[in-house]
């Protein structure tokens, strides 16, 4: 057999492992991304009814703040008043543009982790007292309003790079009992969140988020998944 020809198949059968190897290669990282979407996507599995004059309002700091409403809850009347390092007393101080003018019917409150990032004796007992006063302005202002009070998410300390800081799950957990205690079913909704986020040693789990403290895309699934029953009460 002539040489050049013998060149040629050996050339052509290279090209033809190169095409094989790249389609593979695009094949895989296909199946990756439908894999990783199919983790971080959420799909309602609720029929919420909805009244003309309902809203609701998502009330809090950074992890209300990142959180994509318009894509967990389609075609809801959701509104994001989540404001990236909100304490309590921030949101105290700015009830009017915060709250009444969405005039809610429904409030899921979740605030009191940068708070609690604070050093002090008495921080929880005061970002307590403070969330009672949220929950009190707003029922004296929009008596309507259903309100939920989220509990203080837990944080992971272990994380490399993480954003913890002052914040303790202890601290966490004791406010959250006396959220518990307060929300009564007539004066506020108490909704225990911190424990569907929370690994076998009490921390936020590593695969709900990046820093520690706030959620990643499968965090925020694993809330809407706890959240949108309460949309229909």
């Amino acid at each position: 057999m002539n040489i050049n020809i013998i060149k040629e198949k050996i050339k052509l059968h290279k090209y033809c492992l190169i095409i094989i190897i790249i389609m593979l290669i695009v094949i895989i990282i296909m199946s990756i991304s439908l894999l990783i979407k199919e983790n971080t996507t959420f799909t309602n599995p609720y029929e919420v009814k909805v009244n003309p004059n309902d809203n609701f309002l998502f009330l809090g700091d950074s992890i209300t703040d990142y959180y994509p409403l318009e894509e967990y809850y389609d075609n809801l009347p959701v509104v994001n008043s989540g404001i990236a390092g909100n304490k309590t007393t921030d949101i105290l101080n700015n009830m009017k543009t915060r709250v009444y003018q969405y005039n809610p019917t429904k409030v899921f409150l979740l605030i009191g982790t940068n708070d609690l990032d604070m050093v002090s004796e008495n921080i929880v007992n005061t970002t307590f007292d403070n969330i009672k006063k949220i929950v009190k302005e707003i029922r004296d202002n929009k008596s309507d309003a259903t309100i939920y009070v989220e509990s203080i998410y837990p944080v992971n300390s272990t994380l490399e790079n993480n954003s913890v800081n002052n914040r303790t799950n202890k601290k966490i957990r004791t406010l959250n009992k006396k959220l518990s205690s307060y929300c009564d079913g007539e004066i506020c909704n108490y909704i225990n969140l911190f424990d569907d986020l929370t690994d076998e040693d009490g921390n936020l789990k590593e695969e709900y988020t990046e820093d520690g403290l706030h959620l990643n895309s499968l965090g925020y699934v694993v809330i809407t998944r706890e959240l949108l029953p309460y949309l229909n009460e």
